[in-house]
């Protein structure tokens, strides 16, 4: 059965093909993000932060104290609140708090450091809210993923309290394109190849920025003082070498980390989550280690 229903995903994205442009691209991630709809508990509230559009959602029982951070994937270039609103919600569902999503600027329009820019103020968005550092956790995939622990490094480079917990899906974590699972992976992942990494760095850094720089590729960062990490993998994912090697630099460092490999999954698989049962469980598993640390 898990591999029947990633199979249906999989035909999923094979009938809408990445296309040319980025317009065009933001609008496919969008369909194919929000193929299935919100929960018909969810409730949807949408808020400006200094500019940044962002998106409470929540369902009965939500404790209003805590709060999920979560930060889109695409490449710094695609995503949106809508690609991943049925992600996003589920998560907080699972983990029983708000959730804050937030459509950060996009690059080649925006190139770095602005997604890392709108991602801490709407951190400090939340703490002038009167949310506790350690009620909030934060969270994304892809590029959210890193730019979940980017978040987190800034903080601790300027001595502010830290969250509570990081998790990250399928974390891009290394924009100078080392990782063997690039190549091993390459036939198997139907998203996310080499050649489309590289098209994204390029717009999202350019050529002034040092592709090893950890505010961009955090696994070069030094990890020590960063909250505990559930890092989530699919092993059909050219990313795979991305998670397991932050994994690995993390423990190195003294930093509490769990790592999630799950079998037969692509990268971010917790998007279908309404059709995968997979998707569900990983949402599940990450809602209790979201609980545990809040």
């Amino acid at each position: 059965m898990e591999q029947a229903d990633i199979g249906a995903i999989r035909a999923l994205l094979a009938s809408k093909p990445r296309p040319v442009g980025w317009p065009a691209r933001r609008q496919r991630l969008d369909e194919v993000g929000s193929v299935w709809p919100v929960a018909a508990d969810v409730t949807l509230t949408a808020v400006d932060i200094n500019g940044i559009p962002g998106e409470w959602s929540a369902v009965p029982g939500s404790d209003r104290s805590r709060v999920l951070l979560f930060f889109h994937g695409g490449g710094y270039c695609s995503g949106s609140i809508i690609s991943h609103r049925r992600m996003a919600s589920e998560a907080g569902r699972a983990g029983g708090v708000r959730t804050l999503a937030i459509s950060y600027r996009l690059a080649p329009e925006n190139p770095f450091p602005a997604a890392l820019e709108d991602a801490v103020t709407a951190w400090h968005f939340l703490r002038r809210q009167g949310i506790a550092a350690k009620h909030i956790a934060i969270g994304g995939d892809s590029a959210g993923g890193g730019l979940s622990l980017a978040v987190a490094l800034k903080l601790r480079d300027v001595k502010e309290e830290l969250p509570a917990c990081l998790w990250l899906v399928s974390p891009w974590t290394d924009l100078t394109m080392s990782g063997s699972t690039l190549i091993t992976k390459e036939a198997v992942d139907p998203l996310i190849h080499k050649s489309y990494l590289c098209e994204l760095a390029d717009a999202y850094l350019g050529s002034a920025v040092d592709r090893k720089d950890p505010r961009v590729s955090p696994l070069f960062a030094k990890l020590t003082g960063m909250p505990p990490l559930l890092i989530q993998v699919g092993s059909a994912e050219t990313l795979l070498d991305d998670a397991v090697r932050l994994a690995a630099a993390a423990g190195e460092a003294d930093v509490s980390v769990r790592l999630e490999i799950w079998p037969h999954m692509i990268h971010a698989w917790h998007l279908w989550n309404a059709r995968l049962e997979s998707g569900r469980q990983a949402l599940s598993s990450a809602g209790s280690f979201v609980r545990s640390h809040l």
